[in-house]
């Protein structure tokens, strides 16, 4: 890589990183162009000249950490030979992930989120395949097999990861008195009786 590019990349780093701050401080209204070249010491002209806009900034931003926890979902998915122990390892994976990256969870989780991706779906789908496939085809060997019931895969990624995820954005809000780890010990056994076959 060359002494240009090494400073372009790091450049993208720094606005990344200061993006995940501003938003986690801030929120959605703080995310703006003078909030986020302040934080990463960069330029308004990079800021453009790599993503194009702050939406385009904050695309790149929920598409790395979504690379990031799907990466984790796929190696936990890896090690697990038996359908109950890929629910299991999911669970953990995905509840571990949000205590441990709790700003990027909650832009994850977030409204701001949900509209970037309901503009972008299927570009972000498709920069998203090849670590959704991991996931895809497990879930269509334990259907082939008979060891899961025989549903569309939406509705059995529904059933796996809606729990999960639910559980996710109330712990992420503070809503109730949700304690990740007794989560992830309690609901793999009650998302597998919805998948038994």
């Amino acid at each position: 890589m060359s002494p240009k590019q090494l400073r372009g990349a790091e450049t993208v780093d720094r606005l990344l990183d200061a993006a995940l701050r501003v938003y986690a401080e801030s929120g959605e209204q703080g995310v703006t162009v003078s909030a986020l070249t302040g934080t990463s010491g960069a330029s308004p002209g990079s800021l453009y000249h790599h993503f194009g806009s702050v939406d385009g900034l904050m695309r790149e931003l929920l598409l790395r950490w979504l690379g990031r926890l799907l990466g984790e979902l796929g190696t936990a998915l890896g090690d697990s030979r038996t359908p109950t122990a890929g629910i299991r390892a999911l669970t953990e994976a995905y509840l571990g992930f949000i205590e441990q990256h709790p700003d990027a969870a909650r832009l994850l989780h977030s409204s701001y989120a949900d509209r970037l991706t309901m503009e972008h779906a299927q570009q972000l789908r498709d920069a998203q395949e090849a670590r959704l496939s991991p996931l895809t085809e497990w879930m269509r060997q334990h259907v082939e097999s008979g060891a899961v019931a025989p549903l569309p895969a939406p509705l059995i990624e529904a059933l796996v990861l809606g729990p999960v995820i639910a559980v996710a954005r109330s712990w992420l809000a503070g809503v109730g008195d949700i304690d990740l780890a007794e989560a992830a010990r309690t609901l793999p056994d009650r998302i597998w009786r919805s998948l038994a076959p």
